[in-house]
């Protein structure tokens, strides 16, 4: 007897149909999984096999083969336990295969019979809605995850009798208890923040038009602080990049199944991760650092320590807002939309050009070469971080988190306003095209920009990062004019890291 079920696999961040058909027929006993399954997928057989004896159901005597349809798509993970124990009851007359034609059916399977929660329930549950099906039965810790999609009916289930009894038509889908995972509050404000009015000035360029940004300076003089507290000025997650966020997380294992995402993503990486670790990848592709900051902040600490490959492997990613995998024949496409915010010493010893400073020539030139220049170029903002007076650290804050996020707030308000109807949702993720059309300078400002590039400090793309920039600035001046202020403030923004991509290179 043949019967047929329909679950979900993850391809990149997005689902794709798999039907799941099980054929059992007389024969020697045996049980065969093909279709393109990982390891954890052929190891299904020894967890169905426990898990539908265990339930008081009879695993067949029989010739039992399972098929992962299409062929071609990899299948990875345990998500497709429970499409196949449901599918084995039904070709083998112990549950009604009707219900089974209208509903999906995703979850790991213990041996005892308990359905577990697995990753990627979001995206199965957007997968159902565009196949067309009526809803989908997920594990109950995962239902609050799977039910943003408000358009098909959710259902959980905490073991596989539970879930037999629904297709029976005997019970109604267990929802058990769920839990509101609340996400943890970040508490940091600039109100922490003593001295540094320029570079608190340069943050909030940056959060107003998604700008990349690089501090430099001593130890100890609050690169850091300054780096962990931008989050708490950029405007709230949008519905649509709140659901991005939230598959690409759930996809990843880093979502607790608790509702939409509520807060930006803010990602912090040690220097010692890999390139693939970075920027997603691995023997089964999976996301990388680049991809869970999407819509969020990727900081950098210590950015001279990162290998220079590792760093090199962002050139793409910043520049495309996606990157692509290529694993065996198979291509996965993950979003990196973020905001890079990286942090660094001026040399070794961190203290250059002080007099304390021990560095030699040899050391200085060494330090600089860590950071490449193509790299360099594809950073808005150089953010010269010194050491704060003993007057400042004594003086009250500059401002908050909340004055600064009204400022940030108005200049977006303008620029989804300029943009409507375009992919782009701030000016830094203007393309050329854009630039020419959003960023009109008047005649001093074109003389000035001419100038500037003519003496060479400027690439063709750095040109162009400067006139975004310079659109910001000019949006958070409520002025819809580019003028020759605002073009020479970004140009003074810029002009170091100019400076340090020409000598890098």
């Amino acid at each position: 007897m043949l019967a047929q079920v329909t679950t979900f696999a993850i391809d990149g961040i997005e689902p794709r149909r798999v039907t799941v058909e099980v054929d059992v027929r007389q024969g020697l006993p045996a049980f065969a999984i093909v279709g393109l399954g990982d390891r954890s997928v052929r190891e299904a057989r020894e967890r169905v096999r426990g898990a539908i004896s265990n339930s008081g159901f009879t695993f067949p005597q029989c010739r039992v083969t399972v098929n992962l349809a299409p062929a071609y798509l990899r299948k990875q993970g345990p998500g497709f336990d429970l499409a196949i124990a449901c599918g084995i009851l039904a070709a083998s007359g112990q549950v009604q295969s009707e219900a089974l034609q209208r509903l999906a059916v995703f979850g790991e399977l213990g041996l005892d019979g308990r359905v577990r929660p697995c990753n990627g329930a979001l995206a199965v549950a957007e997968g159902v809605l565009r196949a067309g099906l009526e809803g989908v039965i997920v594990p109950w810790e995962r239902v609050e995850e799977a039910a943003i999609v408000d358009a098909i009916t959710v259902g959980g289930a905490g073991d596989l009798a539970s879930v037999a009894a629904v297709l029976q038509g005997e019970a109604a889908p267990d929802r058990g208890t769920p839990v509101t995972r609340l996400e943890p509050r970040d508490r940091s404000d600039l109100a922490d923040v003593r001295g540094h009015a320029a570079p608190i000035e340069a943050l909030i360029v940056a959060a107003a038009g998604g700008h990349n940004v690089l501090l430099t300076g001593p130890p100890g003089t609050g690169k850091t602080m300054l780096a962990r507290r931008l989050p708490s000025i950029l405007p709230p997650l949008t519905a649509g990049e709140a659901l991005e966020v939230t598959r690409i997380h759930s996809i990843a294992g880093l979502h607790a199944g608790g509702g939409i995402a509520q807060t930006r993503p803010f990602r912090a990486p040690h220097h010692n991760t890999s390139a693939s670790g970075l920027i997603g990848g691995g023997s089964l592709p999976t996301p990388g650092e680049v991809s869970l900051a999407h819509h969020g902040v990727l900081f950098l600490d210590e950015l001279s320590e990162f290998p220079r490959n590792v760093l090199e492997s962002l050139r793409q990613p910043l520049e495309d807002g996606r990157v692509a995998v290529v694993r065996g024949q198979h291509l996965a496409v993950y979003p990196t939309r973020f905001m890079l915010v990286a942090s660094t010493n001026p040399c070794p010893c961190g203290f250059h050009p002080q007099s304390r400073c021990r560095c030699s020539e040899a050391d200085l030139l060494r330090h600089a070469r860590r950071i490449s220049g193509p790299l360099l170029d594809r950073i808005d903002l150089l953010l010269a971080v010194g050491r704060p007076t003993a007057d400042e650290l004594r003086s009250p804050a500059v401002m908050t988190s909340e004055q600064a996020r009204e400022r940030v707030l108005a200049a977006r308000e303008r620029q989804h306003a300029r943009f409507a109807g375009s992919v782009a949702t701030c000016n830094g993720h203007m393309d050329t095209a854009m630039v020419r059309r959003h960023v009109k300078l008047d005649s001093a400002a074109e003389r000035l920009l001419h100038a500037t590039y003519d003496r060479g400090t400027l690439s063709a793309r750095g040109r162009e990062r400067v006139l975004r920039v310079a659109r910001t600035i000019a949006d958070l001046a409520a002025s819809e004019a580019v003028t020759k202020e605002h073009l020479l403030r970004a140009i003074g923004l810029r002009q170091d890291a100019g400076a340090a991509s020409g000598e890098a290179a």
